[in-house]
């Protein structure tokens, strides 16, 4: 063995949205912090959309935004357009997305990464964990460097094993144009963890100046005073964002070609993602729809690359180049850069506690894509809490865990470890029981006193959260002593901005956020104390018993997903079925209401 060179307390494995976020949030905090990555050039990188944040995943942004994290901060920075989706629907279902210029958000990060305290940054490939005894001790790299620690956080992203398609051609690649770790995925297979395959994809990159945007549907924005940190700011975006529209050629020509695709070929084993698939799945699947949108979106803010989401693939180059001329405003379309699948290696996350560390192994986290998530924003939220659990763990504290009554990352986590994944996962607001608690506006509520507690948001942070908690809790006060709630909601109801609502029932300016939660507060109120008895109700019938398996599986609100836990478990009352892994809330209301009403099973 080679004689050890480096010593730190916490190492992270990996310089993506995740690694970034575990590094800095364990050297914020106080640990001496490695970030290992194989190209320090390249470190956070968005290799797929341009954009961060949206239903479900914006949420996310939010909650890491409330702990101190990074991504908020390098968004607000090199943001191009920001827009709210579903603005006429309420808050809890509202999504603030950006347009990101991607090589100034990497060259931001890279900075950051850089000039942390208690933070060092090495270029270097990871072959082997070093284990004794169970326990981490540090990592070895491709030249035999030694680097110890007791706590090492594992965020590999599509690297491990990774194999790149284009048609009938494939190659080893974490991504285009990088090199894929073999060794590392071939050692965490002889620490006898499970291991597993997924897929996922990119469409090809077009020149702007080959599209005709005059033919294309521009997206309007609205205007915003806040994005995901907590202070406001003046926004404005820079950038349009266009939608075109497959037709009835460019399937034909898909489908005519089906058989050229990695997807389709039988070259790729792993499991793409349900809710972002390729544009073969698209039309395989829906064979019915005329129609797909893609949305054209800037990629920096020079403007040289468009990136048309909605089309990844892994067809040929020239299949790719058909299918895209067929497009109306892309007759001229050049393909800077193909399109192309990626497969990786995963680790099962079922194998983990809730902090993101290995059960079998202690001081091992892992967080990302690693753990079978998909996304910028899925692997960021786990980064955060894997770099505050490894830093817990080297300071002999107890872990950091949240719940997912109380967060989207909570949700996130405890979806991956109790009932694990077998396609990428991706969140969604569907995904959250109490997503009428769990709002974009309420983030900094949520979880911003927590990260004081821990020691990742700054006291100037915090000072002005509780000036506004403050302010808040003033306004409800006030309007519950002036209105009862029928009087709200239809206040509420008016065809006016929401913020003069607020302020012409209180007689006093608020603030924007604080004005979205008051409208939350009046619109869901009744919905969340009927919620809060529903969880009580729950808790009250834990010893009824379930009726028959028949019954339990011929009821439609059950997913399939809980329908199979429970054929599997077979519990014989609900307080059994609370104790399967993954089984949801809403699927104990359920069963409940089944139970004291089997009539209602169908």
């Amino acid at each position: 063995m080679n004689q050890i060179q480096n010593s730190f307390d916490v190492i992270v494995v990996g310089g993506g949205h995740a690694g970034i976020e575990a590094a800095y949030a364990a050297a914020n905090m106080g640990s001496k912090t490695a970030l290992i990555t194989l190209d320090a050039n390249k470190i956070g990188v968005a290799p797929c959309n341009p954009s961060v944040g949206g239903v479900g995943k914006g949420h996310i942004v939010f909650e890491i935004s409330a702990l101190g994290g990074l991504m908020p901060k390098i968004c607000s920075k090199t943001y191009l357009q920001a827009r709210m989706l579903n603005t006429k629907k309420g808050p809890a279902v509202q999504g603030l997305r950006l347009q990101i210029d991607k090589e100034a958000y990497a060259d931001l990060a890279s900075k950051i990464m850089h000039n942390t305290p208690n933070l060092t940054v090495v270029q270097a490939m990871v072959d082997e964990i070093i284990v004794e005894n169970n326990q981490i001790r540090g990592i070895k790299s491709s030249d035999g460097t030694i680097y110890t620690a007791n706590q090492v956080v594992l965020t590999t992203g599509t690297f491990l094993n990774g194999l790149i398609h284009i048609g009938d051609v494939n190659f080893a690649a974490g991504r285009s144009g990088e090199q894929a770790a073999i060794k590392l995925s071939n050692y965490l297979t002889k620490l006898n963890l499970r291991m597993g395959r997924l897929k996922t994809g990119t469409p090809p990159r077009l020149d702007p100046a080959t599209i005709d945007f005059s033919k294309l549907e521009r997206q309007e924005t609205e205007p915003l005073t806040h994005l995901f940190e907590f202070d406001q700011m003046d926004v404005s975006s820079s950038h349009d964002c266009f939608i075109a529209h497959t037709n009835e050629k460019t399937h034909k020509i898909i489908f005519d070609n089906l058989h050229k695709s990695a997807m389709y070929s039988g070259n790729i084993k792993g499991v793409g993602p349900r809710y972002c698939p390729s544009i073969e799945d698209k039309i395989s699947r829906f064979a019915d729809k005329q129609s797909h949108h893609i949305f054209v979106e800037p990629e920096t803010a020079a403007y040289v690359e468009v990136y048309p989401s909605g089309i990844s693939t892994s067809l040929p180059e020239s299949v790719q180049k058909d299918f895209i001329q067929s497009i109306v405003g892309f007759e001229n379309a050049v393909i800077t850069k193909p399109g192309y699948a990626v497969e990786y290696d995963f680790v099962h996350p079922d194998q983990l506690h809730h902090s993101l560390e290995v059960k079998s192994i202690q001081g091992l986290f892992l967080a990302g894509q690693i753990n079978g998530t998909t996304g910028y924003e899925e692997a960021a939220g786990q980064g955060v809490i894997a770099g505050i659990n490894a830093h817990q763990k080297a300071t002999g504290k107890d872990p950091f865990i949240l719940d997912r009554n109380e967060s989207y990352i909570g949700v996130m986590i405890d979806d991956l470890v109790t009932m694990g994944v077998d396609e990428p996962y991706r969140m969604f607001t569907s995904r959250a029981e109490r997503r009428l608690v769990l709002r974009q506006d309420n983030a900094f509520l949520r979880l911003t006193e927590k990260g004081y507690q821990l020691g990742t948001v700054t006291q100037e942070l915090y000072d002005k959260f509780l000036q506004e908690k403050h302010d808040l809790e003033v306004a409800i006060i006030d309007l519950d002593k002036r209105y009862n709630n029928a009087e709200l909601v239809k206040a509420a109801e008016q065809e006016i901005p929401m913020q003069e609502i607020i302020e012409n029932l209180l007689g006093y300016t608020v603030s924007a956020r604080n004005a979205l939660s008051l409208f939350a507060h009046i619109k869901y109120r009744e919905y969340i104390k009927r919620e809060n008895r529903e969880v009580e109700k729950v808790q009250q019938h834990r010893q009824i018993k379930l009726p028959d398996m028949d019954a339990i599986l011929n009821i439609s609100g059950l997913s399939t997903e809980i329908k199979q836990k429970i054929a599997r478990y077979k519990p014989a009352t609900v307080a059994d079925a609370m104790l399967i892994p993954g089984i949801t809330p809403a699927a104990i209301s359920l069963l409940v209401l089944v139970s004291r009403k089997p009539e209602l099973a169908k």
